[in-house]
């Protein structure tokens, strides 16, 4: 047994705990939830408000720093990333320490107290993340496209610009897998973008973005924006869906192996060569990947000529698309029927909170590309009509309805995720019960539950 199995290690938490929720733990079946990682924490503790005037000092909660340290310790020794946990704490100091030990089948970081995604299929990604992009064999570069300007312009603007070799060109181009396009090389040709070319100088660094107009990466951090480059949990991603209108200049998809991003725009965002452009884009455009999106990119130039020259294209560049017919939200505030929603290309149905009667399925029963089925606690009228729903790859329903299917052994064997979703205040040890039942129909790891048991006394 580890030291984090052991209550001497979790005794200054809980009792900084038991201090700030007296009333709650008291309550008949009261309990908390908290959770430790390596690097943060999230406890129900009580603080403190500094004197008006005075900030915050660090000796005023080093008590509860010296507590977690103590857990986060036991953490690295046990090889344990994040534990949550539930504490039940009687009045006569009697608790029942409960550590959720993670599942490699479950996603971490949206889930708070409860479980996050359940992957019930090693590897599985969303659909969207299994598109690739649609051939563009007409594409042609743009007419503003002009390698040789776009490298005087450069040269002019960067005198003492350090360039890239053939030497590092070649071996760029074995690591990336793509043939460099011409005038990503003539950039590079003027400057290669490391920082230690520029004497880690502030001024210089400056004086590239603005020659380039972007904060450029080194040849070395060029890198392509396929699919895997742009993670996202499933309960997310399977919310999305690839769609490239007719007159897109971009394609939708989540990533692309023709996207060569070299660059950033200063903000978390990525600039990128594209090279699989959509049906009116040009090959050779310049995109961004916002950091706040996990599917398609927006046009800002038709060439990287006139990106550099300061052009921006305005044509209309986003590949950004309205949600039908492809994803249907029915709820208060979106479609207010089922039945709007029914359409051939619809691949992802979400219910929301939800005033009328109960809703049935029976009018998406047999549409071909439905891989995504959400819905809000109470909102379907017979859940076992999910069984009908025979090209389910992600379901997301709350307690009560998995309950339903998993009595009647009708959960759709076609998913690949799942989740639960938990609306209110509910004990976590439920859901993670209900939890293992899943993901113990597709043999995949389980949550561990670790009971630590002790007494910390009566209260003072």
């Amino acid at each position: 047994m580890s030291s984090l199995d052991e209550f001497t290690t979790w005794e200054p938490v809980l009792r900084l705990i038991r201090a700030g929720n007296a009333e709650e733990l008291a309550a008949p079946g009261g309990y908390v939830t908290g959770q430790i990682g390596p690097y943060g924490w999230s406890l129900p503790i009580l603080r403190g408000f500094p004197l008006p005037g005075h900030a915050a000092q660090h000796e005023d909660v080093q008590d509860e720093f010296d507590a977690v340290r103590r857990v986060q310790s036991a953490l690295a020794e046990a090889g344990v990333d994040n534990i949550p946990f539930t504490a039940e704490i009687a009045p006569t100091g009697r608790t029942v320490l409960s550590l959720l030990r993670p599942s490699t089948a479950v996603e971490s970081g949206v889930g708070g107290p409860h479980p996050s995604s359940l992957v019930l299929v090693e590897g599985a990604v969303p659909e969207p993340w299994r598109r690739l992009p649609d051939p563009v064999p007409g594409a042609v570069p743009a007419p503003s496209a002009d390698p040789a300007l776009l490298e005087r312009t450069l040269r002019e603007r960067l005198p003492d610009g350090v360039g890239a070799t053939d030497e590092e060109f070649a071996a760029a181009e074995t690591r990336l897998g793509v043939t460099l396009p011409e005038e990503l090389r003539s950039l590079y040709r003027v400057t290669r973008g490391r920082w230690q070319d520029w004497g880690g100088d502030q001024e210089v660094t400056e004086r590239v973005v603005q020659a380039v107009g972007c904060e450029l990466f080194a040849l070395d951090d060029v890198y392509i924006a396929d699919p895997a480059s742009r993670t996202s949990p499933w309960r997310y991603a399977a919310m999305e869906a690839v769609v490239t209108r007719p007159d897109a200049t971009v394609q939708g998809v989540v990533g692309s192996a023709g996207w060569i991003v070299f660059a950033d725009t200063g903000g978390g965002d990525r600039i990128a060569v594209d090279l699989t452009p959509g049906p009116r884009g040009h090959l050779g455009q310049i995109i961004v990947l916002s950091h706040e999106e996990s599917v398609g990119a927006d046009l800002v130039a038709d060439s990287l000529t006139d990106l550099v020259s300061r052009r921006r294209s305005d044509r209309r560049g986003s590949s950004r698309r309205e949600e039908l017919p492809a994803v249907a939200r029915v709820n208060r505030a979106a479609l207010d029927s089922i039945e709007a929603a029914v359409h051939p290309e619809l691949e992802v149905l979400s219910i929301g909170v939800w005033e009328g009667n109960p809703i049935s399925l029976a009018p998406v029963t047999g549409l071909p590309r439905l891989r995504t089925l959400t819905a809000y606690p109470g909102t379907l009228a017979d859940p076992l009509e999910i069984a009908e729903l025979t090209g389910l790859e992600f379901l997301d329903l709350g307690p009560e309805d998995w309950r339903v299917l998993l009595d009647a052994g009708a959960v759709p064997r076609s998913l690949s995720a799942a989740s639960i979703e938990v609306h209110g205040e509910r004990h976590p040890l439920p859901i993670v019960d209900l939890a293992n039942e899943i993901l113990a129909l597709w043999d995949r790891p389980l949550i561990t539950v670790s009971v630590i048991k002790g007494d910390l006394g009566p209260s003072a």
